[in-house]
């Protein structure tokens, strides 16, 4: 009897110790920067190169020329201290791959021109390793870039080694408001 009663101790013992394991690690998830989703939804992000899901010019990928398409963003709340534009691959082969993270750019920004970036914007490195636009190229198939930017109430204190979760975590409650444009590149 007594045995049994160790035993039974012992298994509830393990599972408690179990279950608080697993609470605790899904405490110390990383929040998100898409976390609250409830941003006014009202600012907005085009490119005059290409419409939401439709296929990038090929000079904006594969060429050599490693240049951003020409982005406009409108409708910015009154309230936003700088904005954060992340570009990424979600159909990567190695999952999420990042081309291109900039931050602290102007809120009076309407427009990041071809083949540049904002006087005064900070890019953060992508997963190429730089500082810097780079341009989608998938092995084969069509993937999709989403052009994602941000209204913040803050500027951000990273530097330009900042990797895209590096600006998400230090976004995080910072967000007013996000827009994005989709461009597909299919390589040739």
């Amino acid at each position: 009897m007594l045995k049994r009663i160790l035993t039974a101790t012992i298994l509830f013992s393990c599972l408690l110790l179990v279950s608080a394991c697993g609470q605790k690690s899904a405490d110390k998830a990383a929040p998100s920067i898409d976390a609250a989703n409830n941003y006014a939804n009202i600012m907005k992000i085009a490119s005059p190169q290409f419409k939401n899901n439709e296929e990038m010019p090929d000079k904006y990928g594969c060429k050599g020329t490693n240049i951003n398409p020409p982005l406009m963003i409108s409708d910015v709340p009154a309230g936003a201290k700088s904005l954060a534009l992340i570009v990424d691959d979600p159909d990567a082969a190695r999952g999420n791959w990042t081309h291109w993270v900039m931050f602290n750019i102007s809120p009076e920004t309407r427009e990041i021109a071809e083949g540049s970036v904002p006087a005064g914007a900070v890019q953060g490195t992508n997963d190429f390793g730089g500082a810097n636009y780079g341009e989608p190229c998938p092995p084969f198939g069509t993937h999709r870039y989403i052009f994602k930017v941000y209204a913040l109430d803050a500027m951000l204190d990273l530097s330009a080694q900042a990797t895209k979760q590096d600006l998400e975590k230090a976004a995080v409650g910072h967000v007013s408001d996000r827009a994005e444009i989709v461009g597909l590149f299919t390589r040739k």
